[in-house]
């Protein structure tokens, strides 16, 4: 039988991108859960891969959106039966809630492309272990995101931009949690600009949508990314 996996979306506007590329050729069985439409979840029993994906909330607006509270149990959950939980944005900080870390105001807005490096690993080892290995020491990523998060317990410290400390971890070889977006596409990415003009606010880590939009190359290099990091965490 083939990879089952499962993904959460927070609002229609941010969708899979590249990765229901990536799905699609591994012959993937997908379901999903639209909490903008129904917050049902599905039973982890033959779930193989658990994708996690942005959107506009906090993780602290439990008040907002009730469903926060059971989608961060069933995220803690998979982790600990030792699924592939992959998290992008929200879904990095909605990992390291459910994991007891703390998610916070970031102290500027991150919106656009910006370069991102490798941090320092394990504490005080500068090694890199699993997906670190695999990712370039800096690339250009896209970014769309006014909050970040502190590091769980037993985290692998994956990555950092000048505007952001923590953009990235790992829990073992099965968790990956990244809060800027490698799975973008122009098409996910205009439906960002079309559908939150307002964060577009002029400030010194964002873009305008011109720019955001200006360099199809871009799209193509994290997507080669993404797909390494995929590759990783179903093998």
């Amino acid at each position: 039988m083939g990879l089952k996996a499962h993904w959460l979306q927070h609002v229609p506007f941010e969708g899979l991108g590249w990765i229901e590329d990536w799905l699609a050729e591994k012959r993937a069985r997908v379901s999903s859960t639209r909490f903008h439409e129904s917050p049902s979840l599905p039973d982890l029993g033959d779930l193989d891969l658990l994708i996690v994906m942005g959107g506009p909330m906090s993780v602290n607006e439990e008040s907002l959106y009730p469903w926060l509270k059971d989608e961060k149990n069933f995220i803690a959950e998979a982790i600990q039966r030792g699924k592939a939980v992959l998290g992008v944005c929200l879904g990095a900080q909605l990992i390291a809630s459910a994991l007891g870390a703390r998610v916070r105001r970031n102290p500027v807005p991150e919106i656009g492309w910006f370069p991102v490096e490798k941090a320092g690993g394990s504490p005080g080892s500068g090694s890199f272990g699993g997906i670190g290995r695999i990712l370039p020491g800096a690339w250009e990523a896209f970014h769309w995101h006014g909050e970040t998060f502190d590091l769980p317990a037993g985290a692998l410290h994956l990555a950092r931009s000048k505007a952001c400390e923590n953009q990235a971890f790992t829990i073992g070889d099965r968790v990956a949690a990244i809060q800027f977006h490698l799975e973008t596409t122009p098409a996910s990415a205009r439906a960002l600009v079309e559908s939150c003009p307002g964060d577009l606010v002029p400030g010194p880590f964002v873009q305008s949508g011109s720019v955001i939009l200006g360099r199809k190359d871009r799209f193509q290099a994290i997507n080669k990314i993404m797909r390494g990091v995929l590759d990783f965490l179903t093998s």
